[in-house]
């Protein structure tokens, strides 16, 4: 079963992206994340959201 909600190194991970980088991106709102009880979590649905934004940009 796939986690639903990542930590941040793993959801860096999951993009082969740096942490700093994955950072980055949900400041500017470009991956949506959740703050629960003050650790930060991404939603698996965020990142194959991003992924597949990227894909139609990239067709375009």
């Amino acid at each position: 079963m796939t986690k639903l909600l990542l930590t941040v190194p793993e959801a860096a991970t999951a993009l082969g992206i740096s942490r700093s980088k994955l950072y980055e991106l949900i400041k500017a709102g470009a991956i949506a994340s959740l703050r629960i009880d003050g650790s930060r979590r991404v939603p698996y649905r965020a990142l194959t959201a991003y992924v597949d934004q990227l894909m139609e940009e990239a067709a375009a």
